[in-house]
This record gives C-alpha cells, sequence and structure tokens, in this order.
C-alpha cells in the first residue's frame, strides 16, 4: 500500500523553488526530476481493464532511479536473486567502516574521488589483514555497500561489508575458517583503515584531484590541508563488527534491507504541515529510541540531496572471491565446504508476477468485482507525447492509478 506522504510530493510541492534559490548539480536536478515524475503519467504507463466486469485503472510507468525510494523493491529481487547462487555454508560477519566527521566535508566535495578511496582502504584493510598467517591466513571475499547518511540525513560516509566467515588458504591447504563469533580484530582493521585512506586522500591532493569551496576552501593551502591530516591521524577511527550471521538465509533477509536502502524511505514521513516535513528516526546513541525530527522542507530537500551518488558510481561492489572475475575460484570454494550446486531459477520479467513475488500482493485480481482478471487494455505515451498541459489531471481522474514498475 501506497503510505499517504512521499518524498515525491514533498519534491512536487517545494521544488520549483528550492531549484531557483539552490545551487545543484546536474545529478541532483536529474533525481528530483526523476522523483517527481515517477508514476505519473508523465512517464506514460499503460490502461489494465477487468475481463469480467470491464473496471478500468492505469499503472503509470516508474522512474527507476536509485535514488527514488518507490522504485528499489523490484530492483531489489532481482539483484538478491543473482547473489543466491554466491552464498557459501558458513557464518557471515558484517564490519562498518566510518569516515571521522572531520573529513565528512571533504568528501561531499570530492563524492567520487573519497568515496572511492574508501571502498579501496576498506577493501585492502580487510583483505590484508584477513591474509595474514597471525589472524586468519586466508584470501577471503566480500560484498561492500556504500551508505552516506544517518537517521537524520546528516551527511555520514561509511561502509557496510559483508563477509563470510573464512577464504581459501594462502598456503594452498584449501579451505581456512574463522573462529566461530569472531572474524578480525576491529582495532587492527581500524589502525590499518586510517593509515591506507589517509595516505590514498594525500596522494589525491598532491595530483590535484581534490577541489575545495565555500567552507572548505582553506583546504586549498597545503599546510591547512596537512594539519587536517594530522588531526585525524592522531584521533582512533571507528571500525564496527556487528554479531555475526547464523547462515546464508539470514545474510540474504539481511543484504534486502541494506542495499538498494535510499536516503528515506517514504514509510518513514509523517507529516508536511505549513512548509515543514516530520519523520521518524532512531537513536542509536541511546538504545535504538524512536523519535520524530521536522525540518523546514527546504531542509529536508537539502539534506536529501546530499546523498545523490555522481552518475554511474557503483555503490555495491563485491571484492576478492567474490569479485566477478573469480568465480571459478567461489565454485572451489562451494566444493571445498562440501556446498550442492543449487539451480537457480531466474525471476519473472513480467511486472505482475514479480510484484506478487515481492509484495505478496496480486494485481492480476479485479479490485471491484474480485472475480475478473485484469488484462492489458491500451498504452499511455509520456505526457510530453500528448502536449496538452492538463493530460496528467485528466488521466487521474478517469483511473485510478495503481504501484508498478
Amino acid at each position: 500500500m501506497r503510505p499517504p506522504l512521499e518524498v515525491a510530493n514533498i519534491f512536487r510541492q517545494h521544488g520549483y523553488d528550492f531549484r531557483r534559490t539552490h545551487k545543484l548539480s546536474p545529478e541532483q536536478r536529474r533525481v528530483m526530476r526523476a522523483i517527481e515524475r515517477c508514476r505519473t503519467a508523465a512517464l506514460g504507463g499503460h490502461v489494465e481493464q477487468c475481463d469480467a466486469c470491464g473496471h478500468q485503472r492505469i499503472a503509470y510507468n516508474s522512474c527507476r532511479n536509485r535514488h527514488c525510494p518507490k522504485c528499489q523493491s523490484l530492483a531489489k529481487a532481482r539483484w538478491l536473486q543473482a547473489r543466491l547462487a554466491e552464498l557459501l555454508p558458513v557464518e557471515y560477519f558484517h564490519v562498518v567502516f566510518t569516515l571521522p566527521e572531520q573529513l565528512a566535508a571533504v568528501a561531499l566535495q570530492n563524492k567520487r574521488v573519497v568515496y572511492n578511496l574508501l571502498f579501496a582502504a576498506a577493501s585492502e584493510t580487510l583483505r590484508t589483514i584477513a591474509a595474514d598467517p597471525r589472524h586468519l591466513g586466508a584470501d577471503i571475499g566480500f560484498l561492500a555497500v556504500l551508505h552516506t547518511w544517518d537517521q537524520t540525513l546528516r551527511h555520514h560516509p561509511h561502509l557496510h561489508c559483508v563477509v563470510p566467515g573464512g577464504g581459501l588458504s594462502v598456503l594452498g591447504e584449501g579451505w581456512r575458517s574463522c573462529r566461530r563469533g569472531f572474524f578480525l580484530p576491529v582495532n587492527v582493521l581500524a589502525r590499518l583503515f586510517r593509515r591506507l585512506f589517509l595516505e590514498g586522500l594525500a596522494r589525491a591532493y598532491e595530483k590535484g584531484k581534490l577541489s575545495f569551496h565555500g567552507s572548505c576552501a582553506f583546504l586549498m593551502q597545503p599546510t591547512a590541508f596537512n594539519r587536517l591530516l594530522k588531526s585525524v591521524y592522531a584521533r582512533e577511527w571507528w571500525v564496527y563488527a556487528k554479531r555475526p550471521f547464523g547462515g546464508p538465509a539470514q545474510v540474504l533477509a539481511y543484504l534486502g534491507r541494506y542495499t538498494h536502502r535510499v536516503a528515506i524511505s517514504n514509510h518513514r514521513l509523517l507529516s508536511l504541515k505549513h512548509d515543514k516535513v516530520t519523520f521518524s528516526w532512531r537513536d542509536r546513541r541511546h538504545g535504538e529510541l524512536r523519535s520524530t525530527m521536522t525540518l523546514s522542507a527546504d531542509e529536508f530537500m537539502r539534506r536529501f540531496l546530499l546523498h545523490v551518488l555522481p552518475r554511474g558510481f557503483q555503490r555495491i561492489r563485491q571484492f576478492g572471491l567474490l569479485a566477478n572475475r573469480r568465480r571459478a575460484e567461489l565454485a572451489r570454494c562451494r566444493h571445498l565446504l562440501g556446498a550442492t550446486e543449487q539451480p537457480i531459477e531466474p525471476l519473472s520479467q513480467d511486472y505482475q508476477t514479480l510484484y506478487e513475488t515481492v509484495t505478496g500482493t496480486s494485481l492480476r485480481h479485479c479490485p471491484a468485482c474480485r472475480t475478473g482478471t485484469m488484462k492489458f487494455f491500451s498504452s499511455l505515451l509520456p505526457l510530453s507525447h500528448y502536449g496538452a498541459p492538463h493530460t496528467q489531471q485528466v488521466a487521474a481522474a478517469v483511473f485510478p492509478a495503481i504501484d508498478s514498475s
């Protein structure tokens, strides 16, 4: 069921003024436009008709933008289905790498460089410490997902890594498992991660790959930038290892919550009144206490758009044994662990079947007579093809729209 308030409603009501008063990147403008048009006549769609009673309804097309809260469920289902063949019958661990708050502004003004560096430093850290015979002595694989927000939409770049508890022995004797309930020491991971990231950031600065403006303009001076590096190096960095998963089934359920998440879901939005947005959030510093926050619509949109990624940037990546080029080695791991290859049936490409698989709700049954089946009746071209300014309002009055992709 569609929630009563959506990010799209906020953008449609306040986006025009926001664009006029804020300097936005092309990517941010594209995201706003996509969310505003998603599942409206602007993108076209089709009409369905019941074969029993003749009831009609319209299904508008989705924007399929990865930042849109309404377009992730079906994309997530397809992605998770493809991951089934990669799961191993071992304990899985969840490791989080977080950038210190002092570097958040640097990351915000240099998203592509800093986020790529975050992936690279976390990957090298995990693989280096895991390969050390004093720890695991194994070549591992893992999946990493970039999140750039906290519960209140502030900029908070961090990586969620899901790691099988073991790997191929670097000495060549086969699969090597970690100790039950323990993967790698987080203090060792944190210190190596800190060094690798700051070395990479210094190299990027020396090569002129970083740019600074506004409140960070002073960092263009090498002395100021080096002072920043020294100050963050003197601090302990936060690397967190959560409790291990019980097995592959729990891993898949977890991935479903994290991989295709956007900055805020529509279900967390509570109200839009007097140009103010109220939403729910969890205060993790006080025992996951549920609370509410109210922001001006302008500030809400500003915070939401902080998390728009550069065009083409890959926010879900696989490393080591899980990398695409190492499929043969992953198959060897399954053989060493005695795991049989399970045939994976591809998900249906028919949106009605896929929607029912994901939500448990059928779009085929007629909502009016409850006995007939909804069949394709006619196509609707995108709004721009009609040349009429009120086509969307007319269509919405004639046909009740449904959620589809």
